[in-house]
C-alpha cells in the first residue's frame, strides 16, 4: 500500500493528497523564504503525479526567482508549494500537513542567512549555501 497524507491551507480553500514518500523536510533559512513565511521554511516534496490539489484555482503562483515559483493560496495567503523549474517534484511546507507526518528536519540550507532571532538546536546537517 502507497503512503498517504493529505493537508490543506488556513481557510481550507486549498486541500492536497499525497501518495507516495515524502521527502525529509529541508530547513531553508534564505532571505527569500523567510520574507514569504516569517521565520524558515520547512518542506518536503513528492513526485508530481503523487499529489492532488483540490481547489487549484485558489493557489496563486509567485515567480521568486528565473528557476523557481512559490505557490500559496490566494484566500487566506498560507505558503504551500515551491517548484523548481523542470522538477518532476513539488516541495510542500511541512505545517501544512494533517497530523501525524512522520516527517523529520533531515538538512538545514542557507544556514549563513538565516534570522538574527533564532538559533538551530538540532542535530541535523547544515550548510551555509544550498544542498
Amino acid at each position: 500500500m502507497s503512503e498517504e497524507h493529505t493537508g490543506h491551507c488556513l481557510c481550507g480553500a486549498v486541500r492536497f493528497r499525497t501518495q507516495g514518500q515524502l521527502r525529509e523536510v529541508v530547513a531553508c533559512h534564505c532571505s527569500q523564504c523567510r520574507r514569504q513565511t516569517g521565520h524558515f521554511y520547512a518542506a518536503t516534496n513528492v513526485r508530481d503525479e503523487g499529489l492532488a490539489v483540490e481547489g487549484g484555482e485558489n493557489v496563486t503562483w509567485y515567480r521568486a526567482s528565473d528557476t523557481a515559483s512559490r505557490g500559496f493560496c490566494r484566500v487566506c495567503g498560507s505558503a504551500l508549494f515551491w517548484k523548481g523549474d523542470g522538477s518532476d517534484y513539488t516541495s510542500i511546507m511541512a505545517g501544512a500537513f494533517d497530523q501525524p507526518t512522520g516527517l523529520r528536519i533531515g538538512v538545514h540550507i542557507f544556514c549563513a542567512d538565516k534570522g538574527d532571532y533564532y538559533e538551530i538546536d538540532d542535530d541535523a546537517p547544515r550548510f551555509a549555501q544550498g544542498h
